[in-house]
């Protein structure tokens, strides 16, 4: 995804949570999972067979 795509999304996402309404850390960056599910839905593979240098 280009800056300018990933400019016109990341408002439209959820922000954070604070850290006292409780829950896990994240790992991964919005953008890195953002990237991964349109992967997965441009290419049409299993999860399983996503690439490594992506969210697993």
């Amino acid at each position: 995804m280009t800056d300018d795509q990933w400019a016109v999304i990341e408002p439209l996402l959820p922000a954070a949570p604070s850290r006292f309404l409780g829950g896990r850390p994240r790992v991964h960056s919005r953008r890195l999972l953002v990237d991964t599910i349109l992967y997965v839905l441009v290419t049409g593979c299993a999860w399983r067979l996503v690439p490594h240098d992506l969210v697993p």
